[in-house]
């Protein structure tokens, strides 16, 4: 199983997927759309048992390794935890996650009530991902890493697909960017069955590698500071970043203060509770509303993990 991405994998997504992760809220949100002057159609992917888009991608994987019933490692912020953990624990295969010291304790805590073994160790995501990669090595199982395999991304891709139902034709797609599987499932989609719609990838402006991998279609690592963990990458995955060539047609950089902002939007517009990351498409949005300005556009709401201090420091 290598990087690439196929759309007959991702239809084939779509038809293997647990349903509890497809067919989610999709609708165009007039309060919002009104307040800010761009028709802007959610994708709500926090309303299932892990509250983020993950579950698409590593219930594929899942069915896609088959019967290998190897121990499975990766590392997570926790939303790709969950997902593997949920797919795991479905085929009754054991897995550790390895998460940094600072991670987000409810995230933690849904890892460990879904049956993964969680460890904590190093200061950010990709010091917990070295430590994977070793625990793996050393125990003769299989290692996993989000953004290096296609069918993460396909699953993932399977978005798109359901965006593009409805026959309405979008402007642009604005997708968090965090390893890239996400914006290299929807971007395969969407430049095969809609090239005219622009494929928006956004990054946090305090965790800058994406984009200027993207840039530089090399790896390049850079300082990570963001409070959203979802996109909070520091060395990026050289798989996904050659992938992104043929399926992103800008990288563009939100901050910390526009991601809260886009949160309290859609808390008081769509009564919608989501984290930093999963509100990362919507700050770009509102940043460039002038320039969209009665276009149709979407952006996937990714996740919906927040703890209930993140909840009161940042939604109200």
């Amino acid at each position: 199983m290598d990087a690439s991405i196929s759309i007959d994998r991702i239809r084939e997504a779509a038809e293997v997927i647990d349903p509890v992760f497809l067919d989610t809220p999709q609708f165009v949100c007039e309060p919002l759309s009104g307040r800010i002057g761009v028709t802007t159609l959610l994708k709500v992917e926090s309303v299932n048992p892990i509250r983020s888009f993950k579950g698409r991608g590593t219930d594929y994987l899942l069915d896609r390794l088959g019967v290998d019933r190897r121990g499975i490692v990766c590392a997570s912020a926790g939303n790709f935890g969950q997902g593997m953990a949920y797919a795991c624990r479905k085929r009754s295969r054991p897995l550790t996650v390895f998460g940094a010291r600072t991670a987000n304790p409810l995230k933690v805590e849904r890892m460990r009530a879904l049956g993964a073994t969680v460890r904590l160790e190093g200061d950010d995501f990709d010091e917990a991902k070295e430590a994977a990669k070793r625990h793996a090595q050393e125990n003769d199982e299989l290692y996993i890493e989000d953004g290096m395999l296609g069918a993460i991304g396909e699953g993932a891709g399977t978005i798109a697909a359901e965006l593009m139902t409805n026959g309405e034709s979008l402007h642009a797609v604005f997708v968090p960017l965090g390893n890239g599987s996400l914006v290299n499932g929807i971007g395969t989609w969407f430049k095969r069955f809609s090239p005219t719609t622009r494929m928006v990838a956004v990054c946090a402006d305090a965790a800058p590698s994406m984009a200027l991998s993207w840039r530089a279609h090399k790896p390049v690592i850079a300082p990570s500071t963001t409070i959203a963990d979802g996109i909070a990458v520091r060395v990026p995955v050289a798989e996904a970043v050659g992938l992104m060539a043929g399926t992103v047609d800008e990288v563009m950089l939100v901050s910390d203060q526009e991601m809260k902002a886009a949160m309290r939007a859609l808390f008081a517009d769509a009564g919608l509770a989501v984290e930093p990351a999963g509100a990362a498409g919507l700050a770009a949005i509102i940043q460039r509303a002038e320039e969209f300005e009665g276009k149709r556009v979407a952006t996937p709401l990714t996740g919906g993990n927040l703890t209930e201090q993140q909840a009161r420091d940042w939604l109200f």
